[in-house]
């Protein structure tokens, strides 16, 4: 067969991320509604299942990871998408609890297949000179995607809730299964032993980011708030959509039926974040250089968490969806700057280990902070929903805490 494993790798990557994205955006956008409706998953429940997924990506991504080093990355994505597939048809063919957890294991080791193992393969394929302009044009398909992705789960979620989730999966499944006849790879080699990732690389990994957040106040600080936020976020990210499930919706096209709604929020969730990104880059460039941006983050923090409040406090919709995209949004400008501004204090050489430690500080909140919240949602949302923003608060003083330092009392810079 001529077409066999000789697509052209820059056209295939574009077509691809668009497919996954409106992939998943067909399993996600009413996977919530999914959960309470169809599953009847209580809070707890809801945010178990986040701390299982969570715990599957963390464990296995450095053995999943061997695959695309030693092996093939084609290889590593087609077993990424199978598994991924079979864990969105699982949960959306059997509505259980115990079901929906194996599914996110499922899901969980599979994405970890995938992760990083397409952007090597480009890579490979085309050079580094090529990839960064790849992979921003790889970002408007991918949001193109998301789009369609999101309108088609909400009519199919009229006809029925697991419908889009059961089209996901098959659709996933059969993107595996199409890269691994048309994906071609010809600029593939292993990776040198010493430069594996292995278990004991991520200890040493750990080691190196607890050194360098003792001696430096920018990494100790950004650790200690990505830990906060962590703590407060895995209960919150499952938990909203419950709240918002106790409103009555309006009708509209004749209907009030929350599958409508959801991909409405949906919707307007992305396209608030996308010109949240574009008014930041657009008319506050300076804000992705200043050296110390510790005002706006201290602001972008409070809103944040005022956000998060006054979502669990109003018994308002419109209130609630005007809290839930405040919070949408202040997160969105705040992780550029934020980023650059970690990027920028730390020396090259210990870049990625920083990195990784804030990451790793990120997922074990989530996993400490998700049941506890989780539980007390059982007996009061409203309490749970309040303590995840309160957890918040504090952040705004950490970050005012480094205000007015010199860069070079902050950091060392190579």
């Amino acid at each position: 067969m001529s077409f066999y494993r000789s697509a052209e790798p820059v056209r295939t990557y574009y077509v691809y991320n668009a497919a996954l994205s409106f992939l998943f955006a067909l399993s996600f956008t009413l996977s919530a509604v999914y959960y309470v409706r169809d599953a009847g998953l209580n809070p707890l429940q809801l945010v178990l299942v986040g701390t299982v997924l969570e715990l599957s990506c963390f464990l296995f991504e450095i053995p999943t990871g061997i695959v695309a080093d030693l092996y093939s990355r084609r290889l590593s994505l087609v077993i990424g998408f199978v598994l991924i597939g079979a864990g969105f048809l699982l949960q959306a063919l059997v509505p259980a609890f115990l079901a929906i957890l194996a599914a996110q294991v499922l899901w969980g080791i599979g994405f970890t297949f995938t992760s990083g193992a397409d952007q090597a393969w480009i890579t490979d394929e085309i050079g580094t000179e090529r990839a960064a302009g790849v992979f921003v044009r790889a970002q408007q398909f991918e949001l193109g995607g998301t789009i369609v992705g999101t309108v088609a789960a909400g009519v199919l979620g009229l006809i029925s809730l697991p419908l889009p989730m059961v089209l996901s999966g098959a659709g996933i499944i059969l993107l595996g299964l199409v890269l691994h006849v048309v994906m071609r790879e010809q600029n593939f080699h292993r990776t040198p032993r010493e430069e594996r990732e292995t278990f004991r690389q991520m200890a040493d990994t750990f080691r190196a980011g607890l050194h360098a957040a003792r001696r430096r106040p920018v990494v100790r600080t950004l650790v200690i708030i990505s830990l906060v936020a962590g703590l407060s976020s895995e209960a919150f990210d499952r938990l909203w959509s419950v709240k918002l499930l106790t409103f009555t919706f309006p009708t509209v096209f004749g209907t009030s039926d929350p599958a409508i709604w959801f991909t409405l929020f949906a919707l307007a969730g992305t396209l608030l974040s996308l010109g949240a990104s574009l008014t930041l880059t657009r008319f506050f460039p300076g804000l992705l250089k200043s050296a110390h941006p510790t005002g706006i983050l201290a602001t972008l923090a409070l809103l944040q968490a005022a956000g998060v409040i006054t979502f669990a406090l109003v018994g308002n919709l419109w209130l609630a969806l005007a809290a839930l995209w405040l919070r949408t949004i202040a997160d969105t400008v705040r992780m550029p700057i934020e980023s650059a501004w970690l990027n920028r204090h730390v020396d090259s050489r210990s870049r990625a280990t920083v990195i990784s430690i804030v990451s790793q500080a990120n997922a074990i909140g989530q996993v400490a902070g998700g049941p506890p919240l989780g539980a007390l949602g059982r007996t009061s949302l409203r309490a749970a929903l309040l303590a995840s923003g309160l957890i918040l608060a504090p952040i705004t003083a950490l970050y005012l805490r480094l205000r007015g330092k010199r860069t070079a009392e902050v950091e060392t810079v190579a």
